[in-house]
């Protein structure tokens, strides 16, 4: 997981995440990263679709009209969704234990937003994934939330790493869950002219 030297880098990443730089990584781009700092608050009436497009477009656009300009930049969003209820990350202990009872033997959906801004313009959508956890036992989701694990997960759980045990199955993008869709990611990069597979057969 690295910041690539800035005259070496393909795109930039609009994202401090771990995870999405761990996913970069996975499919070979190099990226540089310069986090935006935007307010992430849902507008009045926002649906969580147009909700995690918007701030991933808005992402990508606060670093893009700020950089030079000569690479993509890349802004992503996720969050889910349990009925009406987002799944954000959990304020404390007892937000966490609630979210995850909650989710618990049930379906939720992961949406994930992605954008490119680029000299070819903008481009921007949303990834929808379908999520069922197994039943826990309070016991488990105590022993979960002291593995500090879910503190900073939306939803209270992260399915790539102990998580992983409560997921009972998934429909759509295992990446997208994690916080970054591979395919459609990858399809936008080489829209803008990044193409992940080219740069790998020059260095092989």
């Amino acid at each position: 997981m690295s910041d690539t030297p800035a005259d070496q880098a393909q795109i930039i990443l609009a994202s401090a995440s771990p995870r999405r730089r761990e996913l970069l990584d996975q499919i070979g781009i190099r990226y540089r990263v310069a986090a935006a700092d935007i307010d992430e608050s849902p507008l009045a009436n926002e649906t969580p679709d147009a909700l995690v497009q918007r701030l991933a477009l808005a992402k990508a656009r606060a670093i893009w009209t700020r950089s030079a300009k000569t690479l993509p930049v890349l802004g992503a969003d996720t969050l889910g969704q349990l009925g009406d209820e987002l799944l954000v990350k959990p304020t404390d202990c007892a937000d966490a234990r609630r979210m995850l009872r909650t989710m618990a033997g049930r379906k939720h959906e992961i949406l994930s937003g992605v954008a490119v801004c680029s000299a070819a313009g903008e481009q921007v959508l949303v990834c929808r994934s379908t999520v069922w956890l197994r039943a826990m036992s309070e016991a488990e989701i105590q022993a979960y939330w002291d593995s500090g694990e879910p503190a900073d997960k939306a939803g209270a759980y992260a399915i790539q790493g102990l998580g992983a045990v409560f997921v009972e199955r998934l429909e759509g993008s295992y990446s997208a869950v994690m916080g970054l869709p591979l395919f459609e990611t990858a399809a936008m990069l080489a829209a803008a002219g990044v193409h992940p597979l080219q740069q790998l057969s020059r260095t092989a």
